[in-house]
């Protein structure tokens, strides 16, 4: 398909899918969720710029069980979907001749960035911004949509979804992240409250729905998981959780990745998102070792593991699975996945969902 044609059915579809369904079309009841569960990160990011309406509908079409995601502020408390609340690397706003003065620098989890932030940003300012490819050397495809597409709200993401189940006859979840959590309770625009009101507001009240929470910090699940009955998911990093870091805890990524650890998360999550390499690591050579204990520790302690993240280009593959030299062309990411599969894993993130889709449907 021509880059054009794509745009304009991309951009039509993002902005025309609530009109799709038919108010008297079922909504699709619960029902046990496929194994492995195929979450689109951040949408079908290897395709379309990452956090777009489109990019999550294509996920969807591509047969993705979830979709993902990242929720960071406005200045005026509005949820919307963006990778992080800097807004350089995946919005047009360097080339806002408006909002120049409002570069900045800042310590964001400890660490100093210097751009936009979304907490600077009203709702209706953000709004006027459109999505870039955030790796255009990459994913050169994706840059050409540049432009196209609107930075989304968590409520446009879950009226999409809510038309898709009608229209896909299927259920279809959520996977969200809350991003910076810490900074923004700092900030007096914590995350956790409206994220809650608005899944509530929804339909979204237990663990039988098709919502996921996830984190890297430790306490506001903790939190949540006081509040809510919804599903949550402890991701993991390197080194510490930012929030364990800022109160002097000396917690660690590696300590809860123990067995022991494992059995504390499962007091309040239901399941842990491990880096890849938590369950496979890699060797001197960059090619995938033996399986770590990780998997079966985490089903002793009830958790389901969901590790991220898959994809498909060269740049991001164990060094046998590359097809080339060239960082942008694609390798053989199925047989990355069915390493992990075969180490036991309950479901993954990918920037393609197709593939993995397939790879299930093979299995």
């Amino acid at each position: 398909m021509q880059i054009q044609p794509l745009r304009h059915w991309l951009v039509a579809a993002s902005l025309t899918l609530p009109f799709f369904a038919y108010a008297g079309d079922a909504v699709p009841t619960a029902r046990a969720e496929p194994t492995p569960l195929v979450i689109g990160h951040r949408g079908a990011s290897g395709y379309v710029p990452e956090h777009t309406l489109a990019a999550y509908a294509l996920a969807v079409l591509q047969g993705a069980d979830y979709i993902e995601p990242d929720l960071v502020m406005t200045r005026d408390g509005q949820l919307v979907a963006r990778h992080d609340n800097e807004l350089g690397l995946t919005t047009d706003v360097d080339a806002r001749a408006e909002f120049a003065e409002r570069k900045r620098t800042q310590t964001v989890d400890g660490i100093s960035l210097t751009g936009w932030f979304s907490e600077d940003f009203t709702l209706a300012e953000l709004k006027s911004l459109h999505a870039i490819e955030r790796i255009p050397a990459i994913r050169p495809g994706n840059a050409r949509l540049d432009g196209a597409f609107a930075v989304p709200t968590l409520q446009e993401i879950i009226d999409l979804v809510k038309t898709l189940e009608r229209s896909e006859r299927r259920r279809i979840g959520l996977y969200i992240e809350t991003k910076h959590p810490t900074h923004f309770q700092q900030l007096g625009l914590a995350l956790e409250g409206p994220l809650l009101r608005t899944l509530t507001r929804n339909g979204y009240q237990d663990q039988r729905d098709p919502v996921y929470i996830q984190s890297f910090e430790v306490d506001n699940l903790r939190q949540m998981a006081q509040r809510s009955r919804l599903r949550l998911v402890q991701l993991f990093g390197s080194g510490q959780p930012y929030d364990q870091q800022a109160q002097g805890s000396t917690l660690s990524y590696a300590q809860m990745a123990t067995a022991e650890g494992l059995r504390r998360i499962a007091r309040y999550a239901a399941g842990v998102g491990p880096e890849k390499s938590y369950v496979i690591p890699r060797d001197a050579a960059g090619n995938l070792g033996q399986p770590t204990r990780f998997v079966a520790d985490a089903h002793a302690a009830g958790l389901k593991v969901h590790p991220y993240t898959f994809r498909a280009e060269n740049a991001f593959l164990p060094t046998s699975l590359r097809s080339s030299e060239r960082p942008e062309q694609r390798g053989d990411s199925a047989a990355e996945m069915r390493a992990y599969l075969d180490a036991g894993i309950d479901g993954l993130f990918t920037d393609q969902p197709d593939i993995a889709v397939r790879l299930r449907q093979q299995r």
